[in-house]
């Protein structure tokens, strides 16, 4: 065996350690830093079912509806929750926030149950205003000392994932069992706002 290969070897071993012991110090700093405002934005409406349902509201009805809503109606929210989340940052008030938020799964629930289909600007208009109520449920819980920029980013991608994933599931429309299966969860969504709606008022 050749003499000088365990010197590397340790040499390779201390190197690997010294970076690790390094790299976990940055980590933590940028954990505690601004990335934390993305992370904790793009987690918050993972947090509750009421901002879930209606997110995922959203793309089933869009996907319903077709083509344009299938894209119109998941820009809309979060176009608008953006700005909702921006009033809550600086301190306005919206009056009855949780409420919107109750209505927001009971209307859009109810939208996929009965596959409503208004006109597109209606439809816009309504699922708009819903993102402006769970946006500033965002924007007034950012956590003191992190970026509010990054925070709003953070939870309005997480919001376009949930759009997402409510599209993905709305393709099952083109098949009359898929029909009924979002009719019915449409159902189950609005029963949820119904209870969300309860917890708001006690």
């Amino acid at each position: 065996m050749n003499p000088a290969h365990p010197l590397p070897r340790r040499t390779a071993v201390s190197t690997a350690l010294l970076l690790l012991a390094l790299a976990c110090p940055a980590h933590a700093h940028a954990a505690h830093g601004e990335a934390a405002g993305f992370t904790t934005g793009f987690g918050h409406p993972w947090s509750g079912w009421d901002h879930i349902l209606a997110m995922i509201a959203v793309g089933l009805w869009g996907a319903q509806l077709r083509k344009p809503a299938v894209w119109v109606l998941p820009v809309a929210f979060p176009l608008v929750m953006a700005f909702g989340g921006f009033l809550g940052l600086i301190g306005t008030p919206l009056p009855g926030t949780e409420i919107g938020i109750a209505l927001s799964a009971i209307l859009l629930g109810a939208a996929v149950a009965f596959e409503a289909r208004p006109p597109l600007w209606v439809a816009a208009l309504l699922v708009g205003i819903f993102g402006l109520f769970h946006g500033h449920a965002h924007g007034t819980e950012l956590p003191e000392g992190q970026n509010g920029l990054l925070y709003s980013l953070g939870f309005v991608i997480a919001t376009g994932c949930l759009h997402g994933v409510g599209i993905t599931i709305g393709l099952i429309h083109k098949w009359k069992g898929g029909q009924i299966a979002l009719r019915a969860s449409g159902v189950a969504i609005a029963l949820a706002g119904f209870w969300f709606a309860k917890e708001a008022l006690a």
